[in-house]
């Protein structure tokens, strides 16, 4: 079997890819869980109920801020994340290089920080109907 040869990026494209220019990063609030903590690259995965600008509701690596400690945070409890999206526009050549070599005709590169996060009160409601249901 011959093996595929793998397919070089050139150094234009990979220095624009590496080195995005962000315009003005967007507010977002959005309400979701933990998936995973990286406490020493200060990052965590998360899960949202309702998507971001990109569609995706699977964020990896998003960075966390300096006053939110990776130990403090717990996984699969729901937040509600206040998020910054910041967005860079791809070259037309980048562009058409994605689209011809690997079929992928993204046109924007997207980094998400987290900016604030706080603990949901999903149970609250439940306890609250619970109570009632027993008078």
């Amino acid at each position: 079997m011959v093996k595929e040869k793998e397919k070089e990026i050139p150094k234009d494209i990979l220095d624009e890819i590496k080195n995005p220019k962000f315009g003005k990063p967007e507010s977002l609030a959005r309400t979701g869980y933990i998936l995973e903590i990286y406490d020493k690259d200060m990052k965590i995965d998360v899960q949202l109920y309702e998507a971001v600008e990109d569609g995706r509701r699977i964020i990896e690596g998003m960075n966390l801020p300096k006053k939110i400690k990776p130990g403090d945070l717990l996984k699969g409890t729901v937040y509600e994340f206040t998020i910054n999206s910041l967005k860079a526009p791809l070259s037309k050549k980048t562009i058409e290089f994605f689209t011809k070599e690997y079929g992928d005709t993204t046109n924007t590169i997207y980094q998400f920080d987290l900016t604030n996060l706080e603990l949901m009160d999903v149970d609250a409601d439940s306890v609250d109907e619970e109570e009632s249901e027993e008078e």
